[in-house]
């Protein structure tokens, strides 16, 4: 999704810099400074520990709303992001809002493990992790799921893990290997490594799972 179609940027504080320092090297033939100008987040928040002071000053001169919650170390910067989003969306009905959540994956796997628990504890609230490899979001026991496969951009490979707690009964349909009224649990089954083989697959469990599916490299 083009990033000036969101109705609401957030970046977690450390997140400024990478918005600073990388969104120009994906534009190479263009401007830095003009890159820069034109995708600006509508706020930061954070305990700030993170961002530098050339980032933050850069920022609030263009009018980004920077929100220091360093009082605040029981939550994550994305637990504080996601929850500013909530609370800000004028939709009034959460359950519509969808939250992109990028460079979330693929770093330090505390955080990593900190990022997937936010989407756990906001499990009314579409909210996708993505990075360079992989797509994961929720799947809650309160919905049967139908996920459309972009089969362009993503999979084949996907997983179904059991978050939170174990899972009595999984079933799908779409995949190479599916489950039927399956047990899932760490110390038991996961399903990791599967195939996506067809375009639609649907998943039904007695308890929420972590959906996650390959990105293709383009």
């Amino acid at each position: 999704m083009e990033a000036r179609a969101a109705q609401f940027r957030v970046c977690a504080d450390g997140g400024a810099n990478r918005l600073f320092d990388e969104l120009p090297l994906l534009l190479p033939n263009e401007d830095a400074p003009s890159v820069r100008n034109r995708y600006v987040p509508d706020a930061i928040k954070g305990d700030m520990d993170s961002i530098r002071s050339d980032v933050l000053g850069f920022y609030k001169d263009l009018g980004t709303e920077i929100i220091d919650e360093s009082q605040d170390q029981d939550t994550t910067d994305l637990h504080k992001c996601v929850a500013f989003i909530k609370d800000s969306s004028p939709i009034a009905d959460k359950s519509n809002l969808c939250i992109l959540v990028t460079g979330s994956l693929g770093g330090r796997f505390d955080h990593e493990v900190g990022n997937i628990n936010v989407i756990h504890r906001f499990s009314s609230l579409r909210i996708i992790l993505l990075s360079d490899d992989s797509l994961i979001h929720l799947l809650p026991r309160t919905h049967h799921h139908e996920i459309r496969i972009q089969s362009s951009i993503e999979g084949p490979h996907c997983g179904l893990i059991p978050i939170g707690e174990p899972s009595l009964s999984t079933t799908t349909t779409g995949l190479k290997w599916n489950l039927t009224d399956t047990e899932m649990r760490f110390g038991g089954l996961v399903s990791t490594s599967n195939i996506v083989k067809e375009d639609r697959v649907t998943v039904k469990s007695d308890k929420d799972l972590l959906w996650t599916i390959s990105i293709k490299k383009h």
